[in-house]
């Protein structure tokens, strides 16, 4: 028997309910991670950037962590361990190793534009601390991009076991799985799951599961089964909302797609501003059009 892998299945990039005064609603945060997997969710992601890790305190990080743990037990949540340095985002997976963790999510060095051997040290040293690593390729955001080729080097190396895959280019699901087979994909553009589904992915990080999570859950096990007729029909009516994971406007529209079901999502903590009007209209209607149409 293989062994029990947490990130496969969907896992729910987990935004962080903040009370008015902008503090972290941790009570509100367990019930959340609760309710998404009851919902069907395989496990959660938190401290990435849908979950505002940027703006933590070392406090605030460590405890959302063992919050999510304590709910729905450590072989579920698979932490984001972001960070400047990585020495930094070493001590972050020794801490989720710590709390009951069984992998990590982690970025390439994101305080400058790091070459191949600096990806490398990198993934090296934060896999020193002994749990497995997906790694998250996010080129938008982070401006290195870990290419099929720098992948299958990581996880030869061991560095890496899954990957994240968020350039949106769908053909490097082909590219990765010849130079790098026994590399787990996973879909990381909620706005290409469904491609990357049917190209083999082995999980969806996904955000708006926190506001339509069976929606989302019977969208990709469709996919992945090869059942298009469910999954084309699933994906045109969640189209609208899951394309907002490509805008900088993210973290606000999935927790304005909370609000619009009942769920608290809270304000957002700075840098990040409230959507305008018309920008959260337009997530509210998308998500009204959805639960009328039974997806909620």
């Amino acid at each position: 028997m293989k062994p029990h892998r947490p990130w496969h299945g969907v896992l729910v990039a987990t935004a962080l309910p903040l009370r008015a005064d902008l503090g972290v609603d941790y009570d509100r945060y367990a019930e959340h991670c609760a309710w998404l997997v009851d919902q069907g969710c395989d496990g959660v992601v938190p401290n990435g950037s849908l979950g505002e890790y940027q703006v933590l305190t070392p406090e605030e990080r460590a405890r959302v962590v063992d919050t999510a743990v304590a709910v729905v037990g450590g072989q579920r949540v698979v932490p984001g361990v972001a960070a400047y340095g990585s020495a930094e985002a070493r001590r972050w997976a020794e801490q989720a190793a710590g709390a009951g963790c069984r992998a990590v999510m982690l970025l390439p060095p994101n305080a400058y534009r790091a070459d191949e051997r600096a990806v490398l040290a990198h993934y090296a040293e934060v896999a020193r601390a002994g749990l497995p690593v997906v790694a998250y390729n996010n080129p938008v955001d982070t401006k290195v991009d870990l290419v099929p080729e720098l992948l299958a080097r990581l996880h030869g190396e061991g560095y890496v076991q899954a990957v994240k895959e968020f350039s949106g280019d769908v053909r490097r699901a082909y590219r990765i799985a010849e130079l790098a087979p026994e590399l787990d994909l996973l879909a990381g553009a909620d706005d290409v799951v469904l491609e990357l589904a049917l190209a083999g992915a082995r999980g969806w990080v996904a955000g708006f599961p926190n506001a339509l999570p069976g929606a989302c859950v019977e969208l990709f096990h469709a996919a992945a089964d090869g059942d298009l007729v469910t999954a084309r029909h699933l994906y045109r009516q969640l189209h609208p909302l899951l394309r907002w994971d490509s805008r900088t406007e993210f973290v606000q529209a999935v927790k304005t797609s909370m609000d619009a079901v009942g769920r608290y999502g809270g304000p957002v903590r700075p840098p990040r501003m409230p959507l305008l009007p018309a920008q959260e209209a337009a997530v509210r209607a998308a998500t009204e059009k959805a639960v009328a149409a039974g997806l909620g």
